[in-house]
């Protein structure tokens, strides 16, 4: 729910609130994004959704539309721990690709970070990394930070 909504409103109802605002989205049939199974155990998550969806990516300096043309943004991922770094990442990305363009989408756009040096914590990896999404296919285009480019996949 973080991109979908305006600061003040996310933290308003951080916790449960977002659980519940997010369990709606689901039951409304608004698909928030792609599930990775192993077996029956859901083992991770990216996010998914047309660029206009989320509200924070309009309000953010950083992340400004590179142009006028339509996109569906890949905006973050959960993986469980004992499935990292095992490219996990890459397939939902190509899962998300494939699903945008089953729905009408020319290019799908990323937002990953891009440490500076090394190896990063697990924890400011949300957003992906700028490394899976060259695995997965995507390209720079845009990067108006030193760690945050702005990537993107035709479809």
């Amino acid at each position: 729910m973080y991109w979908k909504l305006a600061r003040p409103q996310f933290k308003k109802q951080q916790g449960e609130g977002n659980k519940r605002a997010f369990k709606k989205l689901a039951a409304r049939g608004e698909m928030p994004g792609m599930l990775a199974y192993a077996g029956d155990e859901p083992i991770g998550w990216c996010a998914l959704a047309p660029r206009e969806k989320y509200l924070r990516l309009a309000n953010s300096r950083i992340l400004q539309p590179v142009d006028e043309q339509p996109v569906w943004s890949v905006t973050c991922f959960f993986v469980k721990k004992e499935y990292r770094r095992q490219g996990l990442s890459v397939a939902l990305l190509r899962a998300a690709a494939k699903h945008a363009k089953k729905h009408g989408a020319k290019i799908v756009e990323g937002y990953p970070v891009a440490p500076k040096a090394g190896k990063m914590a697990d924890a400011f990896a949300w957003t992906g990394l700028a490394s899976a999404f060259r695995q997965a296919g995507f390209k720079e285009v845009l990067r108006r930070s030193e760690t945050r480019p702005i990537m993107r996949c035709l479809v």
